[in-house]
């Protein structure tokens, strides 16, 4: 039986983190519980985010490993997560704001089979 995903990517975000990781190198991502622009979901160069015991490693998306504040994982984690990519300028940090970008996440709730079969953070 194969493993549920916890958080997966859309095309249009695979683009997106092609075209950056050419530009950056190896990339990460996090997804805090911050107000404003920090509840969305932030690209950084690998290592440049420092993650530690209060963040999950909830898993990866086109190469690039999906880091989640823990207590934010508390909330979600009967949701499946999905990185998409929408216009707009956010302000943060993100390494898709210079493109005119922002990465954002949607989600739905797992089914209870789902839930059976999803793999331990």
């Amino acid at each position: 039986m194969e493993k549920v995903e916890r958080v997966k990517v859309t095309e249009a975000a695979k683009e997106i983190i092609d075209k950056l990781r050419a530009q950056h190198g190896p990339l990460m991502f996090h997804q805090s519980g911050g107000c404003c622009d920090g509840s969305q979901p932030m690209c950084f160069e690998d290592g440049e985010f420092r993650v530690g015991d209060s963040d999950v490693l909830l898993g990866e998306v086109h190469g690039c490993k999906f880091y989640i504040a823990k207590d934010q994982y508390a909330y979600w984690k009967h949701t499946q997560l999905t990185l998409d990519v929408t216009p707009g300028r956010g302000s943060s940090f993100s390494l898709e704001i210079p493109l005119g970008l922002r990465f954002h996440i949607r989600s739905r709730i797992f089914t209870e089979q789902e839930m059976e079969q999803l793999a331990q953070v």
